[in-house]
């Protein structure tokens, strides 16, 4: 299963990235490059539905026993857990970016190999707001 990013996340997300420092530069961003790479890249208006991109909510089926996590994925300097607001570099984010809801990935967490069940998700659409 291939992930699919919209291609302004892709840009996003690689802009961020080339400006990290190298001792910003962790694991989780080595394997978010690698999955942005294998990524299927599709124009912000063909981005199929349901797909876990930038500000997306997503709850999640983490484990057995099952865990359900509820969040939105945002850029680092936004991430604020007790708002429910998850990293894009946290090794959650990185596992699930680009997957559709009703999918399973496995994925090696911090605390071992996980079956992760996406179970909604839910996009903003940004809406044009007329200026007066």
């Amino acid at each position: 299963m291939k992930p699919i990013v919209k291609e302004s996340d892709y840009s996003t997300i690689k802009n961020i990235i080339n400006n990290l420092t190298p001792a910003q530069k962790t694991k989780e961003v080595g394997q978010l490059m690698n999955e942005l790479e294998l990524a299927k890249k599709v124009p912000d208006n063909k981005m199929p539905k349901g797909i876990i991109q930038l500000n997306s909510y997503f709850e999640v089926e983490v484990g057995q026993p099952a865990q359900i996590i509820k969040m939105t994925m945002v850029i680092p300097k936004n991430a604020d857990l007790a708002q429910n607001k998850m990293s894009l570099f946290s090794p959650l984010s990185v596992a699930l970016i680009g997957f559709k809801e009703g999918a399973s990935v496995d994925w090696v967490l911090p605390g071992g190999l996980r079956k992760l069940k996406i179970l909604k998700v839910e996009n903003q659409v940004k809406k044009e707001v007329a200026v007066k």
